[in-house]
């Protein structure tokens, strides 16, 4: 009996946690329309999410581009193929690699930022100060970061694709003798634009959770000092962990 009342305590728990995250989105899109949003506030963060994340963008799109030029050429190559290594470097990158590690990294850097800087505020009762003022703190906070997330993550997911392409074509061209054209040419014949489409759609889905996930973790924070920083780990491998849980039912309903 022990083991059942712990079982039911620990899902009950769990479901009462779940539901008042879905409390705290839709707290957040309902300020959206009753509260509205300072431009200047979805700016500042824009910067912040998106440009200030664009060098760790740019680095890894590079280089994952030539890590998978090089490991398809390999493979392509036993079958005699080495002819479709652009296309199996451009649909591996937008349609999966592009989105999942941009969100990741963004999550690292940025989500793990604002889950700490929202945490202390949480524990210092700087969020309740702000209530006391009558400040709504879902306005003020929450909603510049998920409107910035939507803005910012998609566009960095199209920097991140186009970077790792032109970093398979340097590996394609200059290392393994590959042609130009031809890794451009039957790029542009395989690549459709409902790719590129269902790419931009995983990047803005990725973005809600991400940011979501973060801005929720730190905006329910206890304990102090260590507090935060559990909350901090826990944002961002919470944020892993449902990227890749949200690609997965993502493809299955988008399909290819």
């Amino acid at each position: 009996m022990d083991f059942i009342s712990r079982t039911g305590s620990a899902i009950i728990d769990y479901l009462h946690k779940r539901g008042q995250s879905v409390f705290f989105l839709f707290h957040a899109l309902q300020c959206a329309v009753t509260c509205g949003c300072k431009i200047k506030s979805i700016l500042r963060q824009t910067i912040f999410i998106g440009v200030q994340s664009s060098f760790i963008i740019i680095l890894t799109g590079f280089f994952t581009g030539m890590v998978i030029a090089l490991q398809g050429f390999y493979s392509l190559n036993k079958f005699g193929a080495t002819a479709l290594l652009g296309p199996a470097v451009a649909l591996t990158l937008i349609r999966e690699l592009g989105p999942v590690l941009t969100a990741i990294m963004v999550a690292a850097r940025a989500g793990s930022a604002l889950t700490a800087e929202i945490g202390s505020m949480k524990v210092t009762e700087q969020i309740d100060a702000l209530e006391v003022m009558g400040i709504d703190p879902y306005a003020y906070l929450i909603l510049p970061n998920m409107v910035a997330a939507v803005i910012a993550i998609p566009l960095l997911t199209a920097f991140f694709n186009v970077v790792g392409i032109w970093g398979g074509c340097l590996v394609s061209v200059k290392m393994l003798s590959l042609s130009a054209g031809s890794y451009f040419g039957e790029m542009a014949s395989y690549v459709e634009m409902r790719d590129i489409t269902n790419s931009i759609i995983k990047a803005v889905v990725f973005a809600i959770v991400v940011f979501w996930i973060c801005l929720y973790v730190g905006f329910n924070t206890k304990g102090g000092a260590k507090g935060v920083s559990s909350a901090t780990t826990k944002a961002v491998v919470l944020s892993a962990i449902y990227i890749f849980i949200w690609d997965y039912l993502l493809t299955s309903i988008l399909g290819y």
